[in-house]
């Protein structure tokens, strides 16, 4: 059998947004363990004629509702399995939509195997289609940075309190949230500065943000950040804020956060207490009160940061490395492949 397997992309892969970054890093550890891997958006056009052509041994697409009826489409032509890994709004938005949430339905009963990043998204998938039980695995994501291109200016940030905010501005992540906490906080801490970045996926909330921060120097929108250039930001970060209504397992800024051993402020969400726990690889917040007393208390304690820091960065090393991810996919593969592809 040949060891072609077609990824499908729900956004494209040079965007700097959470998806993008999962299949890139999958599809280069994939390649490294000897398999040709070919990456294509999913609203491509002419997709099927040409994989049909080239016969791939799977299609592996990644979004439920973005990219899985098309990989059930090329599954059937190309008589190859689908494997759909869920990424977190084809779960969280998707599902629960009565027309979108009928085509998630289809496609994931149509695949041979469907991947989740934590036993929490697994659990509400059963929970909606027990049918799925038997074809579910659970693999957990991982970090993986590409090198900055030769002579890339790397993006200077500061504060004192430096808060980094990294998520493409869309209302599941709240952008505006932190901004009255912090407002009761510049009295203390007047050298305090809130940074976002990542693009603007929603108009509408990118300019309501753009609106609100206008008249609040402290806070600054860097607009889409390259993925090389996210260590340099994060390292020069004192706190790193997620503040998402939903998360489809871990998120890869938490994760990432992980890496630089920065301190972790996160939404009490079951994607992000997936992998902070409460005072020992973060803190969590549950209210804008709970969000501005976790900046305070942070930014008095410099070794609490540490801590936290270094715990996570633990973590991140013993149960989420790139070699962890990559073997969890390879099983499924040789698992709905026979062996022939692992």
């Amino acid at each position: 059998m040949t060891s072609h397997v077609a990824f499908l992309a729900p956004v494209p892969l040079d965007s700097p947004r959470g998806n993008a970054i999962t299949v890139t890093r999958i599809a280069h550890a994939l390649r490294a363990r000897g398999l040709d891997v070919c990456v294509r958006r999913a609203d491509t056009g002419g997709l099927i004629e040409r994989a049909a052509g080239s016969r791939p041994a799977l299609i592996h697409a990644f979004h439920a509702y973005r990219a899985g009826p098309l990989g059930l489409s090329l599954a059937k032509a190309c008589r190859a399995p689908l494997v759909i890994t869920l990424t977190g709004t084809d779960v969280s938005d998707d599902l629960r939509d009565a027309e979108r949430g009928r085509v998630v339905r289809e496609s994931l009963l149509g695949a041979a195997a469907v991947t989740a990043f934590h036993d929490s998204v697994a659990s509400e998938i059963v929970s909606a289609l027990p049918a799925l039980a038997p074809r579910l695995a659970v693999v957990p994501q991982s970090v993986h940075f590409p090198s900055a291109a030769p002579g890339e200016p790397a993006a200077a940030i500061h504060g004192d309190p430096c808060i980094l905010f990294p998520a493409g501005i869309r209302p599941v992540k709240r952008p505006l949230l932190p901004l009255e906490p912090l407002d009761g906080l510049l009295r203390r801490y007047p050298d305090l500065r809130l940074w976002y970045a990542g693009p603007g996926l929603d108009p509408q909330e990118t300019q309501l943000l753009e609106r609100e921060i206008a008249g609040r120097p402290w806070a600054r929108y860097l607009g889409p950040v390259p993925h090389a250039a996210m260590p340099s930001l994060l390292a020069a970060s004192d706190i790193v804020l997620n503040c998402s209504l939903s998360e489809g397992g871990m998120a890869n800024a938490v994760l990432e956060a992980f890496a630089l051993g920065r301190a972790v402020l996160a939404s009490d969400i079951p994607g992000n207490r997936s992998v902070v726990e409460d005072g020992v690889t973060g803190l969590l917040f549950s209210s804008e009160a709970e969000l501005g007393g976790g900046v305070e208390r942070l930014a008095a304690d410099p070794a609490l940061r540490r801590r936290l820091g270094d715990a996570g960065r633990r973590l991140l090393e013993s149960r989420y490395t790139l070699a962890r991810e990559t073997e969890g996919y390879l099983e499924v593969y040789a698992r709905v492949t026979g062996g022939q592809l692992s």
